[in-house]
């Protein structure tokens, strides 16, 4: 596996290694060793979640609140997104600033969002399909979101035509915002 360190302190880009040949491919997407040695310490998953969406959905940017603060490692097993991730740690000299990454079916990335990140994504083609595992149980009380098209943000989404749910339109304005995150 290749790690690729991004410009945001935390976020880490996993490319597998692949071994194909004329019946398909083979790939290990998570290895519990290899993955706490890549970050530093012992890393538990608890929550895997699936989402099946449809073009141009944008789903995010959403956060849980600590002590329910979730890390997750995101990838896309059909199809393709623009994922998003928001450092909102305060003490961090890159707060505020986004990330952007295309996963996909076929470059078969993985991304690696810890604790203290704003996080959403827009599906590029019918019939994604997004994967992604969770430090942290979802806790609906302590799950926040920022406003996806915030201007200060300023997230080019990649897609003209966005389809956001109800809980998403009513996402917080970035300006002002107080994060709970050091």
């Amino acid at each position: 596996m290749q790690i690729v360190k991004t410009n945001i302190e935390g976020l880490l880009i996993l490319e597998p290694k692949v071994f194909g040949d004329h019946r398909g491919y083979f790939l290990e997407s998570f290895n519990e060793n290899i993955f706490s040695e890549i970050i530093g310490k012992k890393i538990t998953f608890v929550q895997d979640n699936e989402s099946l969406s449809s073009k141009n959905v944008v789903r995010g940017l959403h956060f849980q609140k600590p002590p329910f603060a979730q890390g997750k490692l995101v990838r896309v097993v059909k199809g393709s997104v623009l994922d998003v991730a928001v450092d909102l740690r305060k003490k961090s000299p890159t707060f505020g600033k986004i990330f952007t990454i295309e996963l996909s079916e076929t470059n078969k990335r993985q991304f690696w969002i810890p604790e203290g990140f704003a996080h959403g994504f827009a599906t590029l083609e019918d019939n994604t399909i997004f994967q992604y595992k969770c430090t942290s149980y979802y806790s609906p009380e302590n799950e926040e979101t920022i406003s996806w098209n915030d201007p200060q943000l300023g997230i080019d989404w990649k897609i003209i035509q966005p389809i956001i749910s109800e809980k998403d339109k009513k996402g917080l304005p970035f300006d002002g915002f107080k994060s709970p995150f050091d």
